[in-house]
């Protein structure tokens, strides 16, 4: 069954939205929709300190992204404004990594695939490391899942209720690293930021808790992964983007129904 290599992109698709759902449902609750991004930008500077040293991708994906979003974090709150900060870091890293990338001249490398996903390609073990890396953030999202949404609500609540925000800020940007690593394979560092948010943005408007809509977004991004592989085999489209145009369209959908409701519902 592996050796169909859309079987394999459509479980790698699945793999990574039951990453990116609780995941995003948390940096939609929390408005880290820009975080994301800097940490998936950080993760091309990643890919190519990897391939220049010889060693596994995902490691140093992971090894960036996590530098990137802990350095955001320590820097939150000081001289510049956190959008500023987020802007600068960002673009910087995915300025170095595109640079650091053109001086491996002896090493074949298909950058687009990097920065826009080529989920076509994946290899049995590009599936192994994504599904284990979903069963990292997963179990990590799980395990502290009502100590993540006390601190989103408030830091004091949190410390009242004997959590320790920063703790959980470290548990969300660890979760942010490896998901970012996993999906830059499937979707690319310029859309991975998208996969995290847009159907998490979609099951906001049909959930009624927060349980719900983490599921609903894993469940939608999901469908999107698999309608967006369709899409692309028949029309010969690029199947990241073809992934993210339906949760894109997702997303409108979830709006429409949910406007419609509040009107039948006065």
């Amino acid at each position: 069954m592996l050796d169909d290599f859309m079987t394999r992109a459509a479980l790698a698709g699945i793999g990574v939205a039951l990453a990116a759902g609780p995941l995003g449902s948390l940096v939609v609750w929390r408005r880290m929709a820009y975080f994301g991004d800097a940490t998936a930008h950080a993760a091309v500077l990643g890919v190519a300190l990897a391939l220049a040293l010889n060693m596994s991708i995902f490691a140093g994906a992971v090894a960036i992204a996590l530098i990137m979003a802990l350095t955001v974090t320590a820097l939150s709150g000081r001289s510049y404004g956190m959008d500023t900060l987020l802007g600068v870091l960002a673009h910087s890293a995915l300025a170095f990594g595109l640079v650091a990338v053109s001086f491996l001249s002896g090493i074949r490398i298909d950058l687009m695939a990097y920065l826009f996903g080529d989920i076509l390609a994946v290899s049995r073990g590009d599936l192994a490391v994504i599904w284990g890396g979903a069963a990292i953030v997963v179990g990590l999202i799980g395990w502290r899942w009502s100590a993540l949404l006390t601190a989103t609500l408030s830091e004091e609540l949190a410390y009242a209720s004997g959590f320790d925000p920063k703790r959980e800020q470290l548990v969300l940007t660890v979760a942010l690293a490896v998901t970012v690593a996993v999906a830059i394979k499937v979707v690319g560092a310029l859309l991975i930021g998208a996969l995290l948010v847009i159907p998490a943005a979609a099951a906001r408007a049909l959930a009624r808790t927060p349980e719900q809509m983490a599921l609903l977004a894993a469940g939608i991004g999901a469908a999107s992964g698999l309608l967006g592989l369709q899409g692309a085999y028949v029309m010969d489209t690029p199947a990241g983007p073809s992934i993210v145009c339906v949760a894109a369209i997702a997303f409108v959908g979830s709006s429409l129904l949910r406007t419609v409701r509040n009107r039948v519902l006065r």
